[in-house]
């Protein structure tokens, strides 16, 4: 029982300690258009939500 509330109460933190930036009413993160193919470097890597078009990235975040 005891390691039952050692491990609600650390699953408890980690989630308020995840939630700091909503509390204090930042933003929430956002992603980058090409993902992870762009910051690799890759040449001819197109962003699957936007085919390439960063202004269709835009749009769909807002």
């Amino acid at each position: 029982m005891g390691t039952l509330l050692v491990t609600l109460v650390f699953m408890l933190l980690v989630v308020l300690a995840m939630s700091v930036g909503v509390i204090f009413g930042r933003p929430p993160i956002k992603g980058s258009c090409g993902g992870v193919g762009k910051a690799l470097g890759q040449k001819d890597y197109q962003c699957e939500m936007c085919g390439g078009d960063e202004a269709n990235c835009k749009k769909r975040q807002s």
